[in-house]
């Protein structure tokens, strides 16, 4: 993202020979056109400012109700009066795209504090949209007031509106950090972002605190404020460690699930109560998603329901009796679930809900920003406070040394006055008497223009006895506050307890408590209860799989379709998986436990996955999570891996060999206990012994490390873990099953390092098959 951002903001294009005066080329214009489109979007529509949070659409709804009178004690007006007036000064747009704004803006399950008070239909959390823009009504909310109410004390920037006849503003003056408070969600060119709402009272703490100690730990900083709070509550399952590296990086995700309780009824029944939901779940998905699994649709491409669906299905419809939403004024969220009988065990009744529904599920963290340079950058929660602060002091700067030269006018002014009460009799004569009296004025009582102008404007009442004390008092009143204002800009120190006082005051005024809890929790997943047992798992070469209860059975036995053979036996537990590599390097894995019994053919493995298109499998392996295999390709690479890191619960499987265009993977090797050394043939007969520690162990999968060092037109044929006693290399020679035994000095001829070439293989058989002398 960063080099996108540089190239945005900074790169220019470097004139070309095919450019002059009056000709340029299509490429030159192209990106030119598509950068100019790029910082449009970024910094003009989609991303908010961390300064005060909000994006330029809603940075002009605010000024213009602003402008309009609409504040919180004022008499709503039509929505569509405010979006004309947004739409005709400063926001040339759609109409419906600035309402949608205006919408979001007073929706309470939107926005942790809205900033808008909406009379009318503004839509529900379970999606249902606004009314029309002419009959919903609007006005600020209190809170709004953070944002605007020093927007006439010279705190920030204008800049004309589109058409040069209005002036807006580039930032609105915020007192809080508002980018926090209600967070944000956009997607721009090439960098998107999603902020999300904090708690006002743990926001004000933090900033609070870091103002004070700008070098304080991370781990402080995140006890002041611990996590996201949601406008609707819920529960955050994440560890909190979890969330730190979340907010020392900026990115990352969080686990959030429904929060409930059991009502208890009459004869020892009881019902679950869904009370609130994680963001973006409603009370209507869930419905939807409890209808589904409760009555699932064949998939499209598939003749029947898949074992998985009628599984789950017979498992809800077990516990589930009805299910009903009784959400209303009283209620935001209320969804009842009845159990099938009150001896249902309610952990497991929770727990199946939550694992098959959006009530629990994952809250994307991307703190993307427009930041006090003008670059838009994924920042960290502390960068994000401390920008604020140092907009904060900026404001507050500017605010104050605004006021100290309005105080200084008024007692410039003043102080003329003051001549005119003790001198009315001079200053009447030489008024009548002079045909320019501002000069006049000037001259005799040594005044400058801008007294001299207030006094020829002041009318006689305002000198009155009266009128001069009042001028003394307010003269005094001023002074001290201009000496106070003097103070703040000198002396920092003043101006940060100011600045704190100021926050407090507000995080007092409007925080509130956190309504999202944070306790860690371990994710719902169902898994059906296997005896452990052993098995044999049956893989024929065209992929059909099935399992044979026990260990030892002959291979040649095993019986296939025709035209079909054994690929491989694996002795293994039916808590064991089955793993499936495919052609594109993605593996996918299957619960040896759900494999049809050997009285058949078996299923094919294509039934269980969701293979990508034009992808096929090419290998697979079953066995313990923790035995070791080998991945290899047929260009050289390789690493070593265990089978549990392979396995995934998304039937789309997941990427985990890397491979090189027009490479394949070959079949997993199994590093067995005691294996010391890597021995690898290639198709054109070149050995290359080495240790296996040189091999990389990559629980994440990749593209691994350069095992063999291969010519243009040889490939990668055997790979083989051997021990301490040697290589077998078996096949046909004269026409008889040879076995050649290396080991010893005849073995170490071929020992070197990782990704040499290797040397011709010297044994009998052409051919060979090699193996490791156990």
């Amino acid at each position: 993202m960063s080099d996108f951002q540089d190239g945005l903001f900074d790169a220019t294009p470097d004139p070309t020979p095919e450019d002059d005066g009056a000709t340029i080329t299509l490429a030159r214009y192209a990106e030119q056109a598509y950068l100019d489109y790029a910082v449009s979007v970024v910094k003009g529509r989609a991303l908010p400012d961390v300064s005060d949070g909000q994006k330029p659409v809603q940075r002009r709804i605010l000024f213009a109700m602003d402008a309009m009178g609409l504040g919180a004690n004022a008499k709503p007006v039509k929505s569509a009066r405010v979006v004309g007036d947004v739409l005709g000064k400063y926001h040339p747009h759609g109409d419906q795209a600035a309402y949608d704004a205006l919408v979001r803006m007073a929706q309470s399950f939107s926005l942790r504090y809205p900033l808008i008070d909406g009379q009318g239909n503004f839509g529900s959390r379970d999606g249902d949209g606004a009314a029309a823009m002419r009959y919903t009504e609007a006005r600020l909310t209190p809170i709004s007031r953070l944002l605007l109410d020093e927007l006439g004390q010279g705190t920030v920037d204008f800049m004309p509106n589109y058409d040069g006849s209005q002036e807006e503003p580039k930032l609105l003056p915020a007192r809080l950090p508002m980018v926090l408070l209600n967070g944000a969600s956009g997607i721009a060119v090439g960098m998107a972002t999603e902020i999300p709402s904090h708690n006002l009272r743990e926001v004000a703490q933090a900033a609070v605190a870091l103002l004070k100690k700008p070098d304080m730990l991370d781990e402080a900083l995140f006890a002041l404020l611990p996590g996201p709070d949601y406008p609707g509550g819920g529960q955050i399952i994440t560890p909190a460690e979890d969330i730190a590296n979340i907010y020392r990086s900026g990115r990352g995700s969080l686990k959030v699930r429904a929060r409930w309780k059991f009502e208890e009824m009459a004869r020892g029944q009881w019902q679950l109560v869904i009370t609130e939901l994680p963001p973006g779940a409603t009370g209507q998905r869930v419905l939807e998603e409890v209808e589904e699994l409760s009555n699932p649709k064949i998939k499209a491409g598939k003749k029947a329901l898949s074992a998985e669906q009628q599984q789950i299905k017979a498992h809800l419809l077990s516990l589930l009796d009805t299910v009903r939403d009784e959400s209303g004024k009283d209620a935001a969220v209320r969804l009842v679930f009845e159990p099938k009988s009150s001896r249902i065990d309610r952990e497991e009744f929770v727990n199946t809900l939550l694992a098959h529904t959006s009530m629990e599920s994952s809250a994307p963290i991307n703190l993307v920003m427009v930041g006090l340079d003008g670059r838009p950058r994924q920042k960290s929660l502390r960068e994000v406070l401390t920008e604020w602060l140092a907009f904060r002091t900026n404001t507050v700067t500017r605010r104050t040394a605004y006021r100290m030269g309005k105080v200084a006018d008024r007692m410039h002014v003043l102080e003329g006055r003051m001549v005119v009460y003790l001198n009315v009799d001079a200053v009447i004569r030489t008024i009548r008497e002079s045909d320019e009296p501002k000069a006049a004025l000037m001259e005799a009582f040594n005044l400058t223009e801008r007294q001299a102008e207030d006094i020829l404007e002041m009318r006689l009442r305002q000198l009155a006895r009266l009128e001069g004390f009042k001028i003394e008092q307010e003269l005094a009143d001023l002074r001290i506050e201009h000496a106070k204002l003097g103070e703040l800009l000198a002396n920092p120190g003043s101006l940060k307890k100011a600045i704190i006082k100021e926050i407090e005051a507000d995080a007092k005024t409007y925080g509130d408590d956190r309504r999202t809890l944070i306790e860690t929790a371990e994710r719902a997943s169902i898994e059906a209860k296997v005896i452990d047992e052993p098995v044999t798992v049956i893989v024929s070469e065209k992929g059909w799989l099935r399992a044979r209860q026990g260990h030892g059975h002959d291979a040649s036995l095993f019986t296939f379709k025709a035209s079909d053979g054994l690929y491989g036996a694996f002795e293994c537990r039916t808590t064991d998986s089955l793993i499936a590599l495919a052609s594109n390097g993605r593996v996918y894995s299957v619960p040896v436990s759900s494999l049809p019994s050997a009285r058949g053919d078996g299923t094919p493995v294509t039934t269980m996955i969701e293979l990508e298109a034009g992808a096929r499998v090419l290998h697979m392996i079953a066995g313990n999570a923790d035995s070791r295999w080998l991945l290899t390709s047929g260009s050289g690479l390789g690493f070593i891996t265990k089978l549990g890191d392979m396995v995934t619960r998304q039937r789309a499987g997941k990427q985990f060999l890397t491979l090189e265009e027009g490479d394949q993977p070959q079949r997993p090797v199994p590093v067995w206990q005691g294996a010391t050394r890597l021995a690898l043939l290639t198709a054109k007969g070149r050995f290359l012994l080495f240790g296996l520690e040189e091999v990389k162990i990559l629980s994440a999968g990749g593209r691994g490390t350069m095992l063999i060092d291969l010519d243009p037109k040889d490939s990668l044929s055997q790979v083989v873990p051997i021990g301490d006693a040697g290589l077998r290399a078996s096949g046909i020679y004269r026409n008889k099953q040879t076995d050649d035994v290396l080991y010893g000095a005849a073995l170490d001829v071929y020992l070197g390092k990782r990704a040499r070439k290797g040397k011709q293989l010297d044994v009998r058989p052409k051919q060979p098959v090699l193996s490791p002398v156990l």
